[in-house]
């Protein structure tokens, strides 16, 4: 990779850890349902002590198992692992995406459902293939094509670029690699003993 790439992909990530910090990770994304979005960050908090003692493969709650693995595929490229910290696949993006998915209204599965088979239809538009048997520089060439009018989607495909792009960010920026590997969260400290304003003027 050339350092223009590099750099590219460096301005990218830095790009979308600015895009979570501000819009307030989960609360950013209105495809998905909030109460559901609440239910599945209070999951996540309470999981993990589960976690620790029986580890479980994921078992896929509304996306089949090629859906799975488009969403897996366009959310790593939307996040790649660097240097710094693993990606989008690594976080369980993907897992998050069809819990909160499965929990929500039939008009944003159907936007699921048909965003992803209009990517498919891009993809055979213009390699003569299905996403997933296109190669990696394929499938950016892909995303690039359908990104370009993020600002003002026009099509099925670009509209449901902003949302799986809007998903992956809060996906990761939620998941323990997104909040103590990327943004280097090291949880909240506590004060021992809370000794006041130390300013003289204010002093008794």
């Amino acid at each position: 990779m050339s350092d223009s790439e590099n750099k590219n992909d460096l301005t990218r990530r830095e790009a979308v850890k600015g895009l979570a910090l501000g819009m307030g990770t989960i609360a950013s994304l209105p495809v998905l349902n909030n109460a559901v979005l609440a239910d599945h960050d209070h999951e996540r908090m309470h999981g993990a002590q589960r976690a620790k003692t029986a580890e479980k493969p994921y078992q896929l709650k509304f996306f089949t198992r090629p859906e799975n693995a488009m969403i897996i595929a366009l959310s790593e490229h939307i996040i790649p692992a660097d240097d710094n910290s693993p990606g989008a696949q690594a976080a369980k993006v993907n897992e998050y995406i069809d819990l909160i998915v499965s929990e929500s209204p039939k008009t944003t599965q159907d936007h699921w459902r048909e965003g992803l088979a209009a990517v498919d239809k891009k993809s055979v538009e213009m390699f003569g293939k299905k996403f997933l048997e296109t190669s990696s520089e394929q499938q950016i060439e892909l995303l690039k094509a359908i990104s370009k009018n993020e600002r003002s989607p026009q099509t099925i495909e670009e509209r449901f670029f902003k949302t799986i792009k809007n998903a992956t960010i809060d996906g990761y920026y939620t998941s323990r690699i997104g909040i103590h590997q990327e943004l280097k969260y090291k949880g909240n400290t506590y004060l021992p003993e809370f000794k006041g304003c130390t300013h003289p003027e204010h002093q008794a």
